[in-house]
């Protein structure tokens, strides 16, 4: 029974006083309410002849809204009048337009839409909780209610990564067709593959002089190379222990996700063969062909579930499956921790069969508290301790950088927020210097 049944025993009770017998009035009373809620309740429409769908977003980016749409369709000869509470999990943020206090009403045969609204506060798969229709009687004093009947279909919300770093793809693009020669730039990028003669211009490399087409014309002309295309670069995201480390107020494994799709959309705009894996102790995720720019939101996606593992990555296996699925050349990039734990123990012992095949780039990115601790001045004894753990941890981090260079491994170190720009300029240098 809802509150109302209630007020009105409390209301009857007044009365008492003015019965001869209370104890009959009392009875009288209780018994008259009981027939109302009785009355009530059957009045009330059935839960069973109720037919709930949904439709609405299936997908929306990290610090978006998406709108999902429950429909509730009354298909009894009765009106109903039903509070409806349609519950998510909490990270998905959901924001009905009708609260569940209020009271929604449908005519026989007809069907209302309830919109919510979702802004997630986490990347992933956000899925509906459950859904609780209470259907009250013509007089508000008795319900029906289920929670979770009548069925409704499962829906799930995918919240992709927020790709706050997309705001550097225009540079990078622009950097890019200098590179490939499209736009007018100072010099030239290197090249493999010959494309066409032209008039020798001061600051021209004189290596590129072709004397015997500067005889045959009487002047000097110069090679032009056509920019390295179709190259192979593979990403290699680890989802182990050290990926669940907050740097900031984000997981490292997001920093990894976000550099990973700039990397791969410039990439794809090069014409380079792009591919993503992620992995600890077992493959997380594998995406091929995001080369291709209609393969791109795949790539989103498919990483936009990934969570961090509490265990040590697997290098060795990540190396065979690199050594298996990647005979010809290829730019391989590690994101991961550059701590001697992780790295040390697991990715050095494996990297003389990897460099000997492909390029290796390991992109790492740093604690922004590692930076406060070394700069700041300590101002209490505690403090002194912390920067002191501080200045070892860079020690140790720049040893095991020079042990990645004694492998011709390629280091990128940076704090979290430049992560991204910084191992994308890393790959512009490489295409622009015939390294790929």
């Amino acid at each position: 029974m809802t509150w109302r049944a209630a007020a009105l025993l409390a209301a009857g009770a007044l009365t008492l006083p003015a019965w001869p017998a209370p104890f009959v009035g009392m009875a009288v009373m209780t018994g008259a309410v009981l027939l109302l809620l009785v009355v009530d309740l059957a009045l009330a429409a059935p839960l069973r002849t109720l037919s709930v769908e949904r439709d609405g977003e299936r997908s929306v980016r990290l610090g978006g809204t998406a709108t999902v749409t429950l429909r509730l369709g009354n298909a009894s000869r009765r009106p109903l009048h039903a509070q409806v509470r349609d519950a998510w999990v909490p990270s998905a943020g959901a924001r009905p337009d009708v609260p569940p206090s209020r009271v929604v009403h449908v005519a026989p045969g007809e069907v209302v839409a309830l919109p919510s609204r979702l802004t997630p506060t986490r990347r992933g798969d956000r899925p509906a909780a459950a859904l609780t229709v209470r259907s009250l009687g013509p007089l508000g004093l008795a319900f029906r209610q289920r929670t979770g009947r009548p069925a409704t279909p499962p829906w799930i919300l995918r919240v992709l990564p927020r790709f706050a770093t997309r705001r550097h793809l225009p540079e990078k693009l622009a950097r890019l067709r200098v590179i490939d020669g499209t736009q007018v730039g100072r010099g030239r990028g290197a090249g493999t593959e010959f494309d066409t003669l032209r008039e020798y211009v001061p600051g021209d490399d004189v290596r590129s002089i072709d004397w015997r087409a500067s005889a045959r014309r009487a002047e000097v002309l110069v090679r032009t190379w056509r920019p390295e295309r179709d190259r192979r670069l593979v990403c290699v995201l680890d989802t182990g222990r050290t990926s669940a480390v907050r740097l900031g107020d984000e997981p490292r494994l997001d920093t990894s996700i976000d550099a990973a799709l700039l990397l791969a959309a410039l990439a794809a705009r090069a014409g380079d063969r792009v591919e993503v894996l992620a992995a600890d102790t077992v493959q997380r995720a594998s995406v091929t062909g995001a080369e291709r720019l209609a393969q791109w939101s795949r790539l989103a996606h498919a990483l936009a579930p990934l969570q961090p593992a509490l265990v040590e990555t697997d290098f060795r296996l990540i190396a065979g499956e690199l050594l298996r699925r990647h005979r010809p050349r290829s730019l391989v990039v590690f994101l991961t921790a550059l701590e001697p734990g992780a790295l040390g123990e697991g990715l050095l012992p494996v990297l003389p069969r990897l460099t000997a095949r492909h390029k290796v780039l390991v992109a790492a990115a740093q604690d922004p508290v590692l930076a406060t601790l070394t700069t700041e001045p300590p101002r209490r004894p505690d403090d002194a301790y912390a920067a002191a753990a501080a200045w070892r941890t860079l020690a140790e981090r720049d040893r095991l950088t020079a042990a990645l260079a004694r492998h011709n491994v390629l280091v990128v170190d940076t704090p979290a927020p430049r992560l991204a720009p910084a191992l994308a300029d890393t790959y512009l240098h490489l295409k622009s210097t015939a390294q790929l």
